[in-house]
């Protein structure tokens, strides 16, 4: 449509003759501006995800202390299998030891059986202690 049709005026006219068409707010006014923050209330609230959070929280501790308690149970288990055999591993090393200790006792006397007043198995140092060798090698040095 053209300005003319719709001002009623056929032909052109000056603008100055053009009846003034302001435009204006809708009849009942316009929709109020939103300026006001308004953040929608989705989703749980602070309390509701506390309240999960340190029930999830707990049954995980719970499931630590249980898994505590069958790792404690079986290290014992562990243990006490360790301490009912203890005898028997150390009478077998202590049999080791002794036929150990007699080679290397008749070794010593096949060596220094040329040397006078040297007694056979008497400890060099002037301690009443007898220690067991730390290595657990009589003679490291022979093969």
């Amino acid at each position: 449509m053209t300005e003319a049709m719709i001002r009623n005026k056929p032909g052109m006219a000056s603008v100055k003759d053009m009846p003034v068409l302001q435009d204006g707010p809708p009849p009942g006014g316009f929709a109020p501006v939103r300026y006001a923050r308004r953040i929608p209330t989705k989703g749980p609230s602070a309390i509701a995800i506390f309240l999960a959070t340190f029930g999830i929280f707990s049954w995980g501790m719970y499931q630590v202390g249980q898994g505590n308690k069958i790792r404690r149970a079986l290290k014992e288990e562990k243990y006490a299998a360790r301490r009912a055999i203890l005898p028997i591993l150390q009478a077998e090393e202590d049999e080791r030891f002794v036929k150990e200790w007699n080679k290397y006792l008749e070794e010593e006397a096949r060596i220094m059986k040329d040397v006078p007043g040297w007694k056979v198995g008497e400890s060099v140092y002037h301690s009443k202690r007898w220690m067991p060798p730390a290595t657990g090698e009589l003679r490291p040095d022979v093969w």
